[in-house]
């Protein structure tokens, strides 16, 4: 949401308005949840019911998208990346935080660029400096990860104009590291998706006896004639 128009792609709309639509869900369906249990109003604990199943839905049928459509994502994630890679500016405060949040992934994934370090080298403000800087988030000096954002000059000249070869960068690029923390991590994040979808199970069941039990309730209350 704050990458520019050009900076982004159908599928990435799609998912962050789905993102936002199940976060404002979740938010009325904890409200109704908590008012039709406290009260034992049997319309809005099934409105609590409906929403929890409308999330889980929702959460399989992103899951399917994603999957089923991984290689069309990443082709459109590799534009925005490059894109963002040769109009990098630290001093463009307007896209400050897409800036500091690619520095973020560079830094903590120990990786450059998304492909390799060579796309940085179409980057406006490096090619007119010769290539005698580099991106800091990208090195593999402890001392340039410090600034943590921004360019780094080369220690040492370099006859004519420099290349990523010269730079004390990581040679991965971000994609082969976003792919190997995914399959490092795989057991976790299905172990946590598991999680959250057994505890909407849960509350689907306990909404169900709660409904059930109201109904019982009012069943023995009725006068008998």
């Amino acid at each position: 949401l704050l990458a520019p128009a050009e900076m982004s792609s159908p599928s990435l709309k799609t998912g962050a308005y789905i993102l936002i639509g199940v976060g404002a869900l979740t938010m009325l369906m904890g409200f109704l949840g908590c008012v039709g249990a406290v009260n034992e109003i049997r319309c809005l604990l099934g409105l609590y019911f409906t929403c929890l199943m409308i999330i889980l839905l929702a959460q399989i049928a992103a899951a399917l998208v994603i999957y089923f459509q991984k290689e069309t994502l990443k082709v459109e994630l590799s534009e925005i990346v490059v894109e963002l890679i040769e109009k990098y500016d630290p001093a463009d405060e307007d896209q400050r935080n897409l800036q500091d949040a690619w520095d973020y992934v560079q830094t903590q994934i120990t990786c450059c660029g998304w492909t390799g370090a060579k796309e940085w080298e179409s980057n406006e403000i490096l090619k007119n400096k010769s290539n005698t800087e580099y991106p800091c988030s990208c090195s593999n000096r402890s001392k340039d990860l410090v600034e943590g954002r921004g360019f780094c000059r080369l220690e040492y000249p370099v006859n004519g104009t420099a290349t990523s070869a010269d730079w004390p960068v990581h040679e991965q690029g971000c994609m082969d590291g976003v792919e190997q923390w995914l399959k490092d991590n795989l057991g976790i994040i299905l172990g946590v998706c598991t999680g959250v979808a057994v505890i909407e199970l849960l509350g689907m069941i306990l909404s169900i006896s709660l409904c059930k039990n109201i109904h019982s309730e009012d069943y023995t209350k009725v006068p008998k004639s």
